[in-house]
């Protein structure tokens, strides 16, 4: 395995609510210095939830997407708060997202986006057993709920909508899941 280049130094150029920009000077194990940017998130990271209303049927949302500056249908997420762990911030970003609680809830996996330039971890759950729970959260509007069979996930990604890399991820990550899973004895 190589040796991971050495950090000269860092400096913090923007600082925002939710990111802060940094400049990053490394020197290489070849000898060789460079500076790269990095976008750091939250030190916990945050959770996506895969909500399962039955063995066929995922929740997702439509909500607004400043980023891309439209309406996009995706699965339940948001940050981790204080000291929650994964599965209490799964648990009660789904109650304020799309008013459900989970009894059973799995950590499938921690996935990155763009690792090059980004620090943050996106801890994938998968919320079953669900139970009607509506707690207020931070939306600045009503979140659409869309049921969607997940027999019909190659539909899905045919919609214009549904762009998301993380919610398509997980979404083949729970079916994957699902269909190895033992089933109860």
């Amino acid at each position: 395995m190589r040796e991971k280049p050495r950090i000269l130094h860092t400096e913090t150029l923007v600082q925002t609510r939710l990111f802060r920009i940094e400049q990053v000077d490394l020197r290489f194990s070849n000898g060789v210095e460079t500076r790269f940017e990095r976008l750091i998130g939250g030190p916990r990271g945050a959770v996506l939830i895969v909500p399962l209303l039955d063995d066929d049927t995922v929740l997702l949302i439509r909500e607004y997407a400043a980023g891309v500056d439209r309406y996009e249908l995706g699965l339940p997420k948001g940050r981790i708060e204080g000291e929650e762990s994964i599965i209490d911030a799964a648990n009660r970003e789904i109650m304020e997202e799309i008013g459900y609680g989970a009894h059973d809830l799995h950590h499938l996996t921690s996935l990155s986006l763009a690792p090059g330039y980004l620090g943050h971890t996106t801890h994938v759950v998968l919320a079953r057993k669900l139970y009607p729970h509506k707690v207020p959260g931070d939306e600045p509007e009503e979140i659409e709920v869309v049921p969607w069979p997940l027999h019909r996930l190659t539909e899905l990604l045919q919609q214009d909508d549904f762009t998301e890399a993380r919610s398509i991820a997980a979404l083949f990550l729970a079916r994957e899941h699902l269909a190895h899973e033992q089933p109860p004895t």
